[in-house]
């Protein structure tokens, strides 16, 4: 029993970077779905309209400084 427990432990112990990879890439694609969905929504949001008409234009006697 006890020689069980032992050998069951290393084998965890010498798998335990590979899973944690395993699970962290996973992780990482995971959440690149997600914020790839949820980025074009959050700009739409933010990004005022578009002006249907333009105003008066400048005059030319107004110089610039530069």
């Amino acid at each position: 029993m006890s020689g069980a427990i032992v050998v069951g432990s290393a084998v965890l112990y010498t798998r335990i970077p590979s899973l944690t990879k395993y699970y962290m890439s996973e992780l990482k694609l995971e959440l690149t779905k997600v914020v790839t969905q949820m980025v074009p929504a959050q700009i739409d949001d933010v990004m005022p309209e578009l002006p249907a008409e333009t105003g008066l234009p400048v005059p030319s006697s107004i110089k610039s400084p530069f």
